[in-house]
């Protein structure tokens, strides 16, 4: 099997309602997919949403880096995957997400070809069955609080507040009050994406850690010394994200007692092999898993995430597919939460069928 035809795509897909995170909302994803064929008559796909604060990638950006990679992968075989991986980074350095577009969709050819799901590929299938984290973030206490009831109701065991866009008193508020209303129910945690700086952090820390099971990247990702200051004062554990870009970032934090797990996304570690790989090196470590789509993947991005979480050694911190945010999707058999939990599509390669027509609603010629 050789791929033949690499086909970048740009396409804006919109929220139910926006998302705000550290001082952004969110009201519509801008993302890349990628559509590649082969020889004998498949088509693979691989998608991810652009994060030029995470990654420094935009969509533009990414269809270049897609585009100038094209001519060296065809004619590959794309179940090659550690291959194809020194050839992507012997041609290019750094692009992560377009890396990530293109190894996603080998890995739903490979699938199809060997008509095994993607997980299966990855090492094999430990859960059927994984509990979403649901992210609280309008920013607005009473919408928050009506959104926990609703979902601890419906069966969520796990939920992430948005936090570090308002006054850090407010922020604390907030948590606290969620906390308060949810009574230990769920797994709670908060997620700052880099929108404190120490100070804050600490405040944070001292004033509604206690209310956590744990608390996401209150700092700059690059400030490992600083996560570690605010480890030191939280009553509850530390995650990393932005931070977290590759192996020797996840030994790093580890060493300097900055985290103690962390979300891990294929956007920054530059693929599925590499993602699965870091929760390998975090079972290791003794650290605790998030994985998580960028906000918002479809079905496409999302079944990848569930891929790595069914074969992932540990969970701890649950799953966070991003489609469930998005108005629209793309596939003919959308991925489903069901209970507050989801599996991973249970067909060859990402066992999603993209439908091209629904797609095409969405495209933004570039």
């Amino acid at each position: 099997m050789k791929i033949t035809k690499i086909e970048p795509i740009v396409a804006d897909f919109p929220l139910i309602r926006p998302i705000k995170m550290s001082g952004v909302e969110i009201g519509v994803s801008e993302n890349v997919l990628v559509r590649v064929e082969t020889d004998n008559g498949l088509v693979g796909w691989g998608e991810a949403s652009s994060s030029p604060s995470m990654t420094g990638e935009t969509v533009e950006s990414m269809v270049a880096a897609i585009r100038f990679l094209a001519p060296f992968f065809v004619g590959r075989d794309p179940s090659a995957f550690a291959g194809n991986l020194d050839e992507m980074d012997w041609r290019m350095y750094g692009n992560t997400s377009a890396k990530t577009v293109l190894e996603m969709a080998c890995f739903d050819l490979a699938g199809k070809a060997e008509q095994k799901p993607v997980a299966e590929l990855l090492g094999g299938v430990r859960r059927s069955s994984m509990p979403v984290v649901q992210m609280l973030a309008t920013g607005d206490l009473e919408t928050d609080l009506d959104d926990a009831r609703a979902k601890a109701d419906e069966g969520f065991a796990a939920m992430k507040i948005k936090v570090g866009g308002k006054p850090i008193a407010l922020d604390i508020e907030r948590t606290n009050a969620i906390s308060k209303a949810l009574n230990g129910a769920v797994q709670l945690s908060a997620d700052a994406n880099q929108g404190w700086h120490r100070d804050d952090g600490l405040a944070f820390a001292r004033g509604a850690s206690a209310a956590l099971d744990f608390l996401e990247q209150p700092v700059m990702g690059h400030d490992v010394e600083g996560m570690a200051m605010i480890a030191g004062e939280s009553d509850c554990s530390i995650s990393a994200d932005e931070g977290l870009h590759s192996f020797e970032d996840i030994r790093r934090h580890h060493g300097a007692g900055a985290a103690h797990g962390g979300s891990l996304k294929t956007i920054k570690l530059g693929g599925l092999t590499r993602a699965f790989q870091a929760t390998e090196l975090f079972a290791e470590l003794g650290m605790n898993v998030n994985l998580a789509g960028k906000t918002a993947e479809t079905s496409v991005g999302s079944a990848a995430i569930l891929h790595i979480a069914a074969a992932a050694p540990d969970l701890a911190w649950g799953v966070s597919p991003t489609v469930p945010y998005l108005a629209v999707d793309i596939v003919r058999n959308p991925i489903a939460v069901s209970g507050g939990h989801v599996s991973a599509p249970e067909g060859a390669g990402l066992g999603v069928e993209v439908d091209e027509d629904e797609l095409a609603k969405y495209v933004r010629p570039l």
